[in-house]
């Protein structure tokens, strides 16, 4: 019962994270003329940000303890 509250607030935090890296002030920081292997800086950004949040979501979804 305690596990499943925990991970409820894990999952929650994640959500949060995600919220925030896909706010506009975050956006509007990697809105340059850069690019990162001739990637555009925001695309790469996007990209990274959600991958991050899947993979955490996957280990939080995952961890048995």
């Amino acid at each position: 019962m305690i596990r499943s509250g925990i991970k409820g607030q894990r999952f929650m935090a994640v959500f949060l994270f995600g919220c925030v890296a896909f706010n506009y002030p975050f956006l509007y920081l990697f809105n340059t003329r850069g690019d990162v292997f001739g990637v555009p800086l925001l695309y790469a950004y996007i990209f990274i940000a959600w991958a991050v949040v899947v993979l955490v979501l996957a280990l939080v979804a995952e961890r048995s303890r």
